[in-house]
């Protein structure tokens, strides 16, 4: 199955799980893109003693997981595009929908 996952937090614990729901996907053989919006931009790099959410997009990507992220969220933080973060569109977003047999939200 095809899952598109759009992220738009950074509180830890949701963030942690939206990366482990992502993971635990592409190791049961789905294929699976993420659209980080808003201040879930800010993932990369975030680390809580008990919910390691960089940890996770780090899994998450070796397991071949693909990370969009949206250009305006980055500019408005004064980010930039990463390697794992590439900076995206909104026309980026509604492809990963269409492609996607089911989105999901965290």
């Amino acid at each position: 199955m095809k899952i598109g996952i759009i992220l738009t937090t950074k509180e830890y614990e949701k963030a942690w799980n939206a990366f482990r729901f992502a993971t635990t996907a592409k190791k049961n053989s789905h294929q699976v893109k993420m659209f980080l919006m808003g201040e879930a931009v800010e993932c990369e790099g975030l680390k809580h003693e008990k919910f390691n959410v960089d940890e996770q997009l780090n899994i998450y990507l070796k397991e071949g997981g693909e990370i969009l992220a949206c250009g305006i969220c980055l500019k408005s933080r004064n980010l930039s595009s990463t390697e794992a973060c590439p900076l995206s569109t909104m026309v980026d977003c509604v492809k990963m929908v269409e492609w996607a047999e089911k989105v999901i939200t965290f």
